[in-house]
């Protein structure tokens, strides 16, 4: 766990979960994020509180931040609703993009419980939320079939990033639910075996002191290097 650990203090926790571990789960025997966090607290003789502030999809790595008390979680919360908590992602897509290109992805994005999968309807339609991302090409992997995007969620909604790029025709390499027969299969072919989604960036006010941090991860991901 203390290498998971990128900010410690009083009153919250930033973490570099780990690709494969859920935030939070029902599932008994399975691991995630907030039980191991409740054990941490346990072992150091502190109260077991965890708040749950935002979420990444169990497939996803990247930066999370929990309260350590329910003051703190209820103002991370309305940083979120404001906007003053931002996240920031990296992605591999599927097509050689033009450097520099980008743009916003406006949808409406309806869950299936049943399934535990979204995808884009029309707006209006029954249990319909909207969902709305700003990217950039960062990188064109030349010769590859694919890019490093980079993205600002400005929604969170369920497995928004992976199915707003897969509706918009730039499915995200590694991904199994999402990705299309061409993507899964130049996945094969690179050797991509995780979804190629890093949550890399966080930026947030101290829910105490009002300090801003921010703070970012390096993607280990074999085509960045």
């Amino acid at each position: 766990m203390d290498k998971m650990i990128v900010y410690e203090d009083n009153v919250l926790l930033i973490i570099h979960k780990p690709a494969g571990i859920a935030t939070q789960t029902s599932r008994v025997g399975q691991a995630d994020m907030v039980s191991e966090l409740k054990n941490y607290r346990k072992r150091k003789g502190e109260d077991t509180y965890i708040g749950v502030i935002h979420r990444l999809d169990q497939p996803v790595e990247g930066l999370l931040v929990f309260a350590k008390n329910q003051s703190a979680a209820e103002i991370l919360s309305r940083q979120i609703q404001d906007k003053a908590l931002k996240k920031s992602y990296l992605a591999l897509v599927q097509g050689e993009l033009a450097q520099n290109s980008g743009g916003k992805l406006t949808d409406f994005l309806q869950k299936d419980n049943r399934t535990n999968l979204s995808k884009v309807v029309k707006e209006g339609t029954n249990g319909a939320k909207k969902a709305v991302l700003n990217w950039n090409c960062r990188k064109t992997f030349q010769g590859k079939g694919c890019s490093m995007v980079e993205i600002e969620l400005l929604t969170g909604r369920h497995h928004q990033i992976r199915v707003q790029f897969a509706n918009a025709g730039m499915p995200l390499l590694g991904d199994m639910k999402y990705g299309t027969e061409a993507s899964k299969a130049l996945s094969k072919q690179l050797g991509v075996t995780n979804t190629c989604l890093l949550a890399y960036k966080l930026a947030l006010l101290h829910p105490i002191t009002g300090k801003f941090l921010e703070y970012q991860i390096e993607w280990r991901e074999p085509l960045i290097q």
